[in-house]
């Protein structure tokens, strides 16, 4: 049975004080379940995060990570340093990075890397935009998106990791792709690993992100080969996250 999981990705939001009282009414109100949750807030806020939900059931994770283990690389984070405010998971290849900050197939794959060496779990993301889909390439985009990863780390690091679908033209505008269409690439990404590890695939925890609310989660997670959520907006508003959280419930699947 996979557990489902459900991470929330603030991005660059919020301010110290409204991430702390975010983080307290999660930590107060989440109640115990078959379910894991993970909140992603801005690095600069790590350390209040820490300090809030040590001894609760939610893990903290970062949005990203340097590929690089020390140096001279001025504003970047590395693995160790997120492992010093006991940050479980970082997300990477998200397609904010991917599109606005030039992350390439191959960078990703040296962040997943990083992380992995130091026991972080990532979070891997992988999407097509709107014209790809209309072009009808999503599987080919996607399978070198994976193949970049799966070519330098192989198919063993993906025990302890989670891949989130997250289709670009969905982030953020308010569409969702539809129920089917997100099991289908979730499907075909279980069958990509599977080619490699039929084993570690079956376990393996794929997600979806991409404009999912309160309103259409439950929806989403019923889908066979669809694991919990990347969420977005909605997990800055503890009552919305919390729901989700809840759909996630009934989302195990064999």
């Amino acid at each position: 049975m996979r557990q489902p999981f459900v991470a929330g990705n603030w991005k660059m939001n919020g301010s110290r004080e409204s991430a702390g009282r975010l983080l307290e009414d999660l930590v107060r109100n989440l109640s115990p379940g078959n379910r894991e949750v993970a909140v992603c807030p801005p690095f600069v806020y790590l350390a209040d995060a820490m300090r809030v939900l040590k001894g609760s059931e939610i893990a903290l994770g970062a949005q990203n990570v340097s590929e690089e283990e020390s140096g001279a690389f001025t504003g970047e984070v590395s693995a160790t340093m997120l492992q010093d405010f006991d940050c479980a998971y970082v997300i990477v290849g998200h397609s904010e990075r991917r599109a606005l900050y030039g992350e390439t197939d191959e960078v990703v794959a040296r962040k997943f890397m990083a992380a992995v060496r130091t026991g972080l779990r990532p979070i891997l993301c992988v999407g097509e935009t709107l014209e790809q889909r209309e072009e009808g390439i999503t599987d080919k985009i996607i399978g070198e998106q994976l193949d970049a990863i799966l070519g330098v780390a192989g198919v063993h690091a993906f025990k302890e990791a989670v891949v989130a679908y997250e289709p670009v033209w969905a982030i953020g505008t308010g569409q969702t792709a539809s129920p089917d269409q997100a099991q289908a690439v979730h499907a075909m990404i279980r069958s990509r690993v599977a080619a490699a590890d039929d084993t570690i695939a079956a376990g393996l925890r794929i997600v979806y992100g991409g404009s999912v609310k309160a309103t259409n989660a439950s929806e989403l997670f019923a889908m066979e080969d669809i694991d919990g959520g990347l969420i977005g907006g909605a997990s800055l508003d503890a009552e919305s996250f919390l729901s989700i959280c809840q759909s996630a419930e009934s989302a195990g699947h064999q």
